[in-house]
């Protein structure tokens, strides 16, 4: 499909709440990288509805590009000396796989294979990132009080994610936390291993360690219908936590995190 089929479908003011800094990048990536198109909030699906042979060939597509690079990340991964990597990824390294927890479940990844809880990940997504922190090769814990926790929007090269953060995480997490008193919302975060902060003037705070090295934390504002302040989640990351992942794969943690929560597996 040519991006400028997408592009008369948006409303071309280039308002970024689909995660890309312009409608032209946001159009290329959905005809030619398999985006999906409902990550614009204002499109115009008529004629792609779910199911349409245009749909399916950009779904198709996007399964196709995540299947390349998944086999590219296992074939780096088997030229690596897993047993030395274990320590700085906050793994442990046994039989030739290496472990570690990623969202309160059990990761091990071998030379030929990735697990999560014993089985086969079912989504792609989760195989790229894991991947994509092994590559990294892991580093120092940033648990220094001297580091700063940041927004997104503090890190390099985020301006353009930092709608898709919210849209996709702060923003899902604030809604489902609505209403909530704060240790119910407590109690759903310890499933992703989540530990509450205290000091702090949120009505609900914790930190998650969502990866050993990519810890977040989380900040929950109820609602103040009188002050006319609705509900809010902020995330925060350590300012050095580019260091241990790339920009997109972080995001996808955000992501996750928030898929977790709300529908725990």
């Amino acid at each position: 499909m040519d991006p400028h089929e997408i592009l008369r479908r948006v409303p071309k003011n280039n308002c970024g709440e689909c995660g890309y800094p312009a409608c032209l990048a946001f159009a290329a990536h959905v005809a030619k990288g398999g985006e999906d198109p409902q990550k614009c909030p204002y499109i115009d699906l008529s004629g792609l509805e779910p199911g349409s042979a245009q749909n399916t060939s950009l779904d198709h597509l996007g399964e196709q590009r995540d299947l390349e690079l998944i086999q590219q990340l296992q074939g780096k991964l088997r030229g690596l000396d897993l047993s030395s990597m274990a320590q700085p990824l906050g793994a442990s390294y046994a039989n030739d796989h290496i472990s570690f927890i990623y969202l309160g479940q059990e990761v091990m990844i071998g030379k030929d294979q990735l697990l999560i809880n014993k089985r086969p990940a079912e989504d792609p997504r989760d195989q790229i990132l894991l991947y994509n922190y092994v590559h990294c090769g892991g580093g120092h814990l940033p648990v220094d009080p001297w580091i700063p926790w940041v927004g997104l929007e503090s890190l390099p090269n985020s301006i353009s994610k930092v709608r898709t953060l919210a849209t996709y995480c702060e923003e899902k997490l604030a809604a489902f936390f609505k209403g909530r008193p704060p240790e119910q919302i407590l109690s759903l975060c310890a499933t992703v291993g989540g530990k509450a902060l205290a000091g702090t003037t949120a009505s609900a705070a914790l930190t998650i360690p969502v990866l050993p090295k990519i810890p977040q934390q989380l900040f929950f504002w109820a609602e103040e219908p009188e002050d006319g302040f609705e509900a809010k989640v902020k995330i925060l990351f350590p300012a050095n936590v580019l260091d241990f992942l790339d920009i997109e794969s972080l995001i996808f943690t955000a992501e996750r995190m928030a898929e977790h929560i709300i529908a725990p597996s």
